[in-house]
C-alpha cells in the first residue's frame, strides 16, 4: 500500500513538517510493504494559480499541464492521500487550496456527465486530513469552525469526488502538548493501513529541535 503525503508550509523546519514526518514514520513502522512519498508543495515550487489553461482543462478543451499531470500520476499510484497543513483563516493555506483547485479536475476527480449527472471518480481513495491549528478548542467550538471546516473540506471537496475521509484531525494547542501532537501524528500514520502488521511498536521519537523551537504554524 502506498501513501502520498502532501505538505503545505514554506518553512521546511516548521512544526507542520515535523508532524508530516511523524505520520510517515507511523506508516513505515508497518514494514516495507507500505510505502510513502512526500509532495512538499512549497519546496517543489508548485504554482497554485488557476490559469486560463486550467479553465480550458475544466471545460475538457485541453490536456492537463505538465505539473497537473504529474500530480495526477502521484495520486493514481496512491492508496491514501494525507494532507498535512497549518490552518490559515479557518481553512487550507492558499498553496494547498490552489493544489486542490488545479489538480482535482473535471474528468479526473469527478465528471459532469450529460443531464447534470455527477460521476464521482475518486471512490477508491482514502483521505487523511491532519491540520496544525493555532486557536483553542473553545474558539473552534464557540464560532462553529469545526462544522464549517468539515462541510467545506471533508464534504465539499472530497465527498464531491467520492473519496472517503478516514481521518479528520485538528491538532489543537490546548488539547495536547507539542510532544503529544507528535505522538498523535505517529499514531495517525500507524492507522492509515490498518490491515498491516506492525514491524515495531517503538515509541515515537520526539524531535527535540522541532519541539524546542518557536512553534511555527
Amino acid at each position: 500500500m502506498h501513501a502520498l503525503i502532501v505538505v503545505s508550509h514554506p518553512n521546511p523546519a516548521s512544526f507542520t513538517h515535523a508532524i508530516a514526518n511523524e505520520v510517515a514514520r507511523g506508516i513505515a513502522a508497518f514494514g516495507a510493504a507500505n510505502t510513502h512519498e512526500f509532495a512538499d508543495l512549497a519546496a517543489e515550487g508548485f504554482d497554485p494559480r488557476f490559469s486560463a489553461a486550467d479553465h480550458a482543462l475544466h471545460l475538457r478543451e485541453a490536456s492537463p499541464a505538465a505539473d497537473v499531470a504529474r500530480e495526477h500520476a502521484r495520486l493514481d499510484r496512491a492508496d491514501a492521500l494525507v494532507l498535512v497543513y497549518p490552518v490559515f483563516w479557518w481553512s487550507f493555506p492558499g498553496l494547498l487550496k490552489g493544489w486542490i483547485d488545479r489538480v482535482f479536475t473535471n474528468g479526473w476527480a469527478y465528471e459532469e456527465a450529460a443531464g447534470g449527472k455527477l460521476v464521482k471518480k475518486l471512490q477508491g481513495l482514502d483521505v487523511h486530513l491532519v491540520a496544525n491549528a493555532g486557536a483553542t478548542t473553545r474558539t473552534y467550538a464557540r464560532h462553529g469552525y469545526f462544522g464549517a471546516m468539515k462541510t467545506q473540506i471533508d464534504h465539499g471537496i472530497f465527498g464531491y469526488c467520492g473519496a472517503r475521509v478516514a481521518t479528520s484531525e485538528l491538532l489543537l494547542p490546548d488539547a495536547r502538548t507539542p510532544a503529544g501532537q507528535i505522538e498523535a501524528a505517529y499514531a495517525i500514520g500507524q492507522k492509515i493501513f490498518p490491515s498491516s502488521q506492525p514491524m515495531t511498536r517503538e515509541h515515537p521519537q520526539t524531535r527535540v529541535e522541532a519541539l524546542t523551537q518557536e512553534r511555527t504554524r
